[in-house]
């Protein structure tokens, strides 16, 4: 946007922090931020204000807008069908149009009032990966005679902290005689270096307690490497999205603090448009991938299962040519469906259509 014509007011990488401390840390200057941008709402009056994700300082960028009687495009939905549902009344009160990414979405919103569309998810109508696999492995000094599992703890720091221990014992533990390398994504948020010295550090830590010793191979596109591998773990969220677009099969884990879990547990509703049923230790699924597809199509290890053990167990049978695997690609390939746009060639045509029409001039009636 910045590259059409934008003013940039404030970057919204400057005020996007994750964790309770961290907000607070920040806290100050997310205040300078938000008292910027209204104060440039007030001084310039858009003709629209096209708010993306964020409901943090959305919404209260939102209840300006309505003060100020300029219309407010919501693109991406805070999942308040989740968690946080007293919500609504804001967008009900402060939106004039949501557009969703998930299927599920608009229909919630629409019998709560909303006027809300599901315009398609932007990774769905990615092409795959064209790179051969042998020109993959070249590029990245990878083995293309072995198999190849992909490892994606996490975009921030904390949550490769959390996640990445657990995929090292899994995998350092796996009782198979193929031999395997492991690729891992570095988001863009990561530190190549600090990565790879937190790996190198842990197995140091760890490898009496290994079968053996993964081979982990530090690797920049997530795409090409989900495309490539026989199977990958990920931690819960966007990332997810991302497999289901590949097609190839994959588990899904995640660890917290037990307090948050435990609030998690309390605070997580879902609406009936979301059909989802408590699995054998009373826990809603998370993972997007099963929220889309309406019911468990891939394995989530949270918390306390996620163990080496467990990890084992549901990665074994899809590196195998069984019926398990078979079924968990079909069922991608079914639920990534669900995630293409019905009325444009891509999500992010649909979103500037309609914000063109938001913005045409309302017809002044004629003198006689």
């Amino acid at each position: 946007m910045a590259a059409a014509g934008q003013t940039r007011v404030i970057r919204a990488e400057d005020v996007a922090h994750m964790g309770i401390t961290e907000v607070l840390r920040h806290m100050p200057r997310v205040f300078r931020a938000c008292r910027a941008l209204v104060a440039a709402l007030q001084r310039d009056r858009p003709a629209l204000a096209i708010l993306i994700d964020f409901p943090d300082v959305n919404f209260r960028l939102a209840k300006h807008c309505k003060r100020l009687g300029i219309p407010v495009l919501w693109f991406v939905s805070p999942q308040l069908w989740a968690w946080k549902r007293r919500r609504l009344r804001w967008v009900q009160q402060r939106v004039s149009k949501m557009l969703v990414i998930f299927p599920f979405e608009a229909p919630f919103y629409r019998a709560r009032g909303v006027d809300a569309e599901f315009v398609g998810h932007p990774l769905a109508t990615l092409p795959l990966p064209t790179i051969s696999r042998e020109a993959y492995a070249a590029e990245h000094g990878l083995d293309p005679a072995s198999e190849w599992i992909t490892l994606l703890p996490g975009s921030r720091q904390k949550e490769v902290e959390a996640n990445l221990p657990g995929l090292l014992d899994g995998v350092g533990n796996l009782d198979i005689r193929q031999h395997h390398e492991y690729l891992l994504p570095v988001a863009s948020t990561l530190s190549h270096e600090w990565l790879q010295a937190y790996i190198a550090q842990w197995i140091r830590s760890n490898e009496r307690n290994l079968r053996r010793i993964p081979v982990i191979r530090l690797v920049p596109d997530a795409r090409a490497a989900l495309h490539h591998a026989r199977a990958a773990i990920i931690a819960s969220g966007t990332a997810t999205v991302q497999a289901l677009t590949i097609g190839n099969p994959f588990i899904v884990v995640y660890r917290v603090s037990p307090l948050t879990f435990a609030l998690a547990k309390c605070l997580i509703r879902y609406p009936a448009e979301i059909p989802a049923s408590l699995d054998a230790d009373g826990n809603l699924p998370i993972a997007m991938v099963n929220l889309i597809a309406g019911r468990r199509i891939v394995p989530e290890l949270l918390n306390d299962r996620f163990t080496a053990a467990n990890l084992a167990a549901a990665l074994r049978p899809l590196l195998a040519d069984t019926p398990a695997r078979a079924q968990m690609i079909t069922d991608l390939a079914e639920t990534r469906v669900k995630l293409l746009p019905t009325r444009a060639s891509n999500p992010i045509q649909r979103v500037c259509d309609i914000a063109l029409e938001l913005l045409a001039p309302i017809p002044q009636p004629k003198r006689s």
